[in-house]
């Protein structure tokens, strides 16, 4: 039970410590109706806002406020600003682009959200690929299928061995384990190895050469520079989709890995297309239109 304080007669709490009581002041009127009404104005929030989390949404609310209708009110609003300039980024030739100054630098920064928002997660936030998980660097000027800008919006409107489009860019190279020997496959590993630099067993060039011309060269070329019309990469610019190294390329021969890329246009319209065609053609491995 609280004793008073004779000096006071302000009651203590009843505790002690070393001879020393604690005031049982009471609370400022000050202060108790600020937290009265902090309770009030609570209740009258969850009542007139979303508040209250359930299985599949917040209470409404009486007001039917929203922070996403706000925000998409604010998509709108830019939409509509935009629109003159998205429509001349979709009709407009796309070698023209560049022409225009101010398209140009629309459709660059706007082909940059578009690359964070979409394209980031394979192809690196500095586009520069993730070597050995076969998502290629968009910095260099060494394209799979081509590096205009025409070449590289059809690549994304459509993708890369995808079964969803029926225009899809398509090339697959066969698993040679299934077809060549393996005395075969360690020569003609060595021979691709060669022409980019030092094979691991130099006594296997020749006869890899010949396995090559064999096997390889339908695709690749005799002189292994690759043709971009299917897809096949250049062997001889050291720049490898799947890792270098012999035991890399040697499961590249084995097992062929062959990515998928998805295709664009049934999730992005044909301006964001057009807008991040051209900021991957400006990343500085883009070659001139056609």
């Amino acid at each position: 039970m609280s004793k008073k304080n004779n000096k006071t007669d302000v009651p203590t709490t009843g505790h002690s410590w070393d001879g020393i009581e604690e005031f049982d002041n009471p609370m400022p009127r000050w202060w108790l109706w600020t937290f009265y009404a902090c309770i009030v104005w609570a209740i009258g929030y969850t009542i007139a806002f979303p508040a209250w989390p359930l299985l599949r949404q917040a209470t409404p609310g009486v007001l039917g406020y929203a922070t996403r209708a706000e925000v998409q009110k604010d998509i709108e609003t830019v939409e509509l600003a935009n629109a003159t300039i998205n429509e001349t980024l979709s009709t407009v030739a796309l070698a023209d682009i560049s022409a225009d100054a101010d398209l140009r630098a629309y459709a660059t920064n706007k082909g940059a959200a578009v690359f964070r928002t979409w394209c980031a997660q394979c192809h690196g936030s500095g586009a520069a690929g993730v070597q050995a998980n076969g998502y290629p660097n968009l910095l260099d000027n060494d394209w799979l299928w081509g590096g205009s800008i025409e070449d590289i919006h059809t690549s994304i409107s459509h993708g890369i061995r995808n079964t969803q489009d029926q225009d899809t860019r398509f090339s697959e190279m066969p698993a040679f384990a299934d077809i060549l020997e393996p005395n075969d496959i360690n020569a003609v590993v060595n021979y691709v190895m060669s022409l980019s630099g030092d094979a691991k067993d130099a006594t296997q060039i020749d006869y890899g050469a010949t396995v090559f011309l064999d096997n390889c060269s339908a695709c690749h070329a005799e002189d292994g520079s690759g043709d971009r019309n299917q897809g096949a990469p250049n062997l001889t610019d050291a720049i490898w989709l799947y890792g270098s190294g012999y035991d890399n390329i040697l499961a590249q021969v084995t097992q062929a890995r062959n990515g998928v890329m998805p295709n664009w246009n049934t999730r992005l319209d044909e301006a964001e297309i057009r807008a991040v065609a051209t900021y991957v053609h400006s990343l500085g491995g883009g070659e001139a239109s056609k």
